[in-house]
């Protein structure tokens, strides 16, 4: 099994990379599943030298780094569409700055990919679009942790 990880990285203070980092660590140890982390396979679809400098293009040269992002939208869509068994979001206040989130679970809704999503928010709050693309939602990562332990570990009894 393959997971995507999928939620805020601009706008976020730590790019994401803190709950990325958790959830990661139970997947492999507690599920023995693969994941897609967008923060490190970046480095798979743009050069270093493209990763320093492309914040700032975004400023000084709109069509170059409409370039390096669109590297980067290819490479995580590719890997929703033809790598990846369920969808990990964190929704939070970040995430809505952006737009990726908003893709990444819309075209894993529309190809039958269950998403999986922690609100960090009221629910209230969340745009029906978005939740029309989620399978389960869920108040924290302990909830979510349970949740696939209980669907993805094998009974041996």
């Amino acid at each position: 099994m393959k997971v995507y990880l999928s939620g805020a990285i601009e706008h976020s203070p730590d790019h994401g990379k803190h709950w990325r980092n958790d959830i990661s660590l139970f997947l492999k140890k507690q599920l023995g599943h693969e994941f897609y982390n967008p923060l490190i396979e970046e480095k798979k679809h743009i050069s270093s030298k493209e990763k320093e400098s492309f914040r700032e293009l975004k400023l000084r040269n709109l069509k170059e780094y409409k370039k390096i992002v669109r590297k980067l939208i290819n490479g995580d869509l590719k890997s929703i569409l033809t790598e990846i068994d369920y969808v990990i979001c964190l929704w939070d206040p970040y995430t809505e700055k952006g737009g990726g989130t908003h893709g990444e679970l819309t075209i894993a809704y529309y190809h039958d990919i269950p998403v999986y999503m922690v609100k960090n928010k009221p629910i209230q709050d969340i745009s029906g679009w978005i939740l029309g693309c989620t399978t389960e939602v869920f108040d924290d990562f302990d909830s979510l942790k349970k949740f696939l332990k209980k669907k993805y570990t094998k009974n041996t009894t």
